[in-house]
């Protein structure tokens, strides 16, 4: 069986449309990153003119040990937060590719098993156990591809669950840090 020029030409769009969506996604995400950075950099540097104003303006060692002792919870916060944002762009933006990776990987199994049901149907007689095993063979193969996605869904799930409990912890250890050296 071979493709007529039409069906070349729909799958030749088909993967264009494909391709230039994900590079829209890709440089939404781009986007997105470059906000989160500037808007990071702009607060970091309000905060630092106000805490080196609040600096200058210490009257003893210990009002400035007091300052700088408070200036640690809050950054390990905006750091988390950060951190935060961060993790959400980059799992945001490999969420929608990984949408489009599973949506051609279907219809390419679709594409492939209608194929191959085509071709089976134009078998000469007695090749029905080589046909039975190629059949077989696919299948199984597909079998093993939705495993593998069960299992890569799972580790991500499980990444993020770390990531949160993680940027949890370390934020509580600042505060608790903090709180015991004010």
């Amino acid at each position: 069986m071979s493709l007529t020029p039409d069906q070349i030409l729909s799958a030749q769009k088909a993967h264009f449309e494909t391709l230039f969506g994900l590079t829209s996604k890709a440089f939404e995400g781009v986007e997105k990153l470059v906000e989160l950075n500037v808007t990071a950099s702009r607060a970091a540097l309000t905060e630092a003119a106000q805490h080196t104003q609040a600096v200058l303006s210490v009257k003893d060692a210990q009002e400035l040990l007091t300052l700088q002792a408070g200036l640690f919870q809050p950054l390990a916060e905006k750091t988390a937060s950060y951190s935060r944002h961060l993790y959400d762009i980059a799992s945001n933006t490999a969420g929608e590719f990984n949408k489009a990776l599973e949506v051609q990987s279907t219809e390419a199994r679709k594409s492939f098993n209608s194929l191959l049901d085509n071709s089976t149907k134009n078998a000469p007689a007695g090749s029905e156990s080589a046909v039975a095993m190629v059949k077989s063979a696919v299948s199984a193969a597909n079998n093993a591809f939705e495993s593998v996605q069960k299992a890569v869904k799972q580790a991500s799930d499980m990444a993020e669950a770390n990531f949160n409990a993680a940027t949890k912890t370390a934020t509580e250890a600042v505060k608790a840090t903090t709180t015991a050296k004010r």
